[in-house]
């Protein structure tokens, strides 16, 4: 059942979801909480099918609010609110508002939000693209307990990351993050398996993948070890590698889909590590309510820090023998010699250079 309002206001639109329950013959409230989504008409599509899909294991009131861009002063100038109300069928088990803001209404959407809200339910605030920097001081991130981002869809995703260490409030927490459980249940389980210690590790993923730096930074964290970042051609995380005193532990995906599993002296044994869809991560998200502390640890461990410790404590491949180290050098120094002009006045900076990286190398 559906029913649009043009130019409307909150409490007509909660009279009209009132008249929709008994309508459909369903008076009583069913729903465990309120999600709100904030987001532009291009991906309100997408959220709100996630969010539907979401409902059938968490029954809410969905209300999507769509700020819409006003193109003359004149329209800027006006307020209006439309929306479109949905029930029954139309709103899988739950019940769904989408709110149109127009004009000077877009700046004060939690004017309009406000009275939605299912009393005494918990509140949850999703941002699926354009999260503010400090979703906790944000007008519509202030009325909810959980606040959800996802700087995947960031444009410049690494850079998100220490912009939400920095601003991070218990409560909030991201979708990137919430993409690495799989993997982190999967290589906690693993540990759990041999009696070792871990050294150093290493986490291969795409670029520009939010998910790689946090999964990175919680193994930081966690086994206050020098942790690896590497570049994969995806899709997603690809690999994750734990160099321990019994010998390596491997996670790798590189289909996305299926995993292998190697940890030394036990058969290769394949995982199902599938890369998960929207619908998923929300509900997962919704299954919690109090705020997310490892996620808080990981989060502010540092993207510095963790660059840091593994340029200079984190080889790439095992240290060399000094036969092998003293055969580099004369290689090196013959390609140097051999070299003429430009080069040749540039060879003992070079040189310069690349002690400090065999100094770390060999650590």
């Amino acid at each position: 059942m559906k029913t649009d309002l043009t130019d409307t206001t909150s409490s007509k639109i909660n009279k009209a979801l009132v008249l929709g329950r008994r309508a459909i013959g369903t008076p009583a409230v069913g729903m465990v909480l309120t999600l709100v989504i904030v987001t532009d008409e291009e991906n309100a599509y997408d959220a709100l099918k996630a969010a539907n899909e979401a409902s059938r294991e968490h029954p809410s009131r969905t209300l999507v609010v769509i700020k819409r861009v006003s193109r003359t002063p004149r329209d800027r100038a006006k307020a209006r609110l439309d929306a479109e109300v949905r029930l029954g069928a139309d709103a899988s088990t739950g019940e769904t508002v989408v709110l149109r803001l127009y004009g000077e209404v877009v700046d004060h959407a939690q004017s309009v939000v406000l009275p939605l809200l299912l009393p005494d339910a918990p509140v949850v605030v999703w941002w699926p693209v354009n999260a503010p920097t400090d979703p906790a001081n944000d007008p519509l991130g202030a009325l909810a307990q959980r606040r959800v981002t996802d700087t995947y869809a960031a444009e410049q995703p690494i850079h998100e990351l220490t912009a939400r260490a920095d601003a991070y409030t218990p409560g909030d927490t991201d979708l990137s993050w919430t993409r690495i459980t799989p993997w982190r249940s999967m290589l906690a389980a693993a540990l759990d398996q041999v009696a070792c210690e871990v050294t150093s590790a290493e986490v291969e993923g795409e670029e520009f993948n939010p998910s790689v730096e946090l999964l990175a930074m919680w193994l930081a964290d966690r086994l206050t070890i020098p942790v690896r970042r590497s570049k994969s051609a995806g899709p997603g995380l690809t690999s994750v590698r734990l160099e321990t005193n019994t010998g390596p532990i491997v996670l790798d995906r590189p289909d996305g889909s299926l995993a292998t599993l190697s940890i030394m002296g036990q058969p290769d044994r394949a995982v199902a590590l599938k890369r998960r869809e929207t619908a998923e991560l929300i509900a997962e998200e919704l299954r919690r309510l109090d705020p997310d502390d490892t996620y808080a640890s990981a989060l502010r461990f540092g993207l510095e820090r963790l660059d840091e410790e593994a340029a200079t404590t984190a080889p790439a491949m095992p240290a060399p023998q000094a036969g092998d180290a003293t055969e580099a050098g004369d290689a090196t120094e013959v390609e140097e010699v051999a070299g003429a002009g430009a080069e040749a006045e540039e060879a003992p900076k070079r040189a310069a250079r690349k002690a400090p990286a065999k100094k770390a190398a060999a650590k």
